[in-house]
């Protein structure tokens, strides 16, 4: 007879304080990304894998309360002014933003690359700052674009660093999510803790895009808020494994240690 399995943490929904209807709404809102306008509720339910007729109801509350706005001549949906006002008051509270910005720009300019803040959300990471050299070769994302927290730099940064209780769950659950995957996702996040304990960053080279590279390190703002990362990252051709590294990889460790002591305590 096996040895008995250890049980296992209640999840969301057995738990009595867990409010069912409310998680859904807030997962139909989330399913709407960055360069997405409208979506249907079919697009809806496929993505937070519930009934069509549930979230037509969800969707018809969200618009009532304006969260969300109805397009009559397409029946489909985008995201409402009070998403919007609930997103600004949070950016405008984070002054870790206006303190990292000069810092990261200047680290933009030096590197020619993007530079970005981000800080998870499920099983990405969400840029709340965004900074470019004045190159032309630097990537497009911007304030609100996410990254896998699997495959990406800043994501990997953020795995390295958290407790060991709170990166288990985490890998837990992107191995559910897609087991085929997990032997070569886990290989990339084991190298990426032995790339953070050996050069104090985390490297994507071609893991997330294959024509995409960079380098994260991650910090502690304090303050109540949740762990964070600054990514430096671009075009493969313009930014080579060796010269992030060897020449931004210093200035990157420099320009975080610098936001995290700057940060009011």
């Amino acid at each position: 007879m096996g040895a008995k399995k250890p049980s296992r943490a209640p999840k969301p929904k057995e738990d009595r304080h867990f409010v069912t209807a409310l998680a859904r709404g807030l997962e139909v809102l989330a399913c709407f990304r960055t360069g997405e306008v409208t979506l249907s509720n079919q697009e809806l339910a496929q993505r937070c894998s519930l009934p069509k007729s549930t979230v037509s109801r969800l969707t018809m509350t969200l618009t009532k309360l304006g969260y969300l706005i109805h397009v009559p001549e397409s029946g489909r949906y985008r995201l409402g002014t009070a998403c919007l006002a609930l997103g600004s008051a949070l950016l405008t509270r984070l002054d870790v933003r206006k303190i990292a910005r000069p810092m990261m720009q200047d680290l933009a300019n030096m590197s020619g690359a993007a530079v970005s803040l981000g800080v998870r959300d499920k099983m990405s990471m969400i840029y709340v700052e965004n900074c470019r050299s004045s190159a032309a070769l630097t990537l497009t994302l911007d304030v609100g674009s996410r990254m896998p927290l699997a495959t990406s730099a800043i994501g990997r940064a953020w795995l390295a660093a958290v407790n060991d209780e709170e990166r288990n769950a985490v890998m837990q659950e992107i191995r559910e999510k897609d087991p085929e995957a997990w032997p070569k996702i886990q290989n990339g996040i084991n190298a990426s803790m032995k790339d953070y304990a050996r050069y104090g960053v985390t490297c994507s080279f071609g893991d997330w895009h294959a024509d995409v590279n960079g380098i994260a390190r991650a910090f502690d703002p304090g303050n109540g808020l949740p762990m964070m990362a600054v990514n430096v990252g671009g075009p493969s051709y313009n930014l080579s494994p060796e010269f992030l590294l060897d020449e931004v990889r210093p200035r990157l460790i420099e320009v975080v240690n610098a936001i995290e002591d700057a940060m009011p305590h």
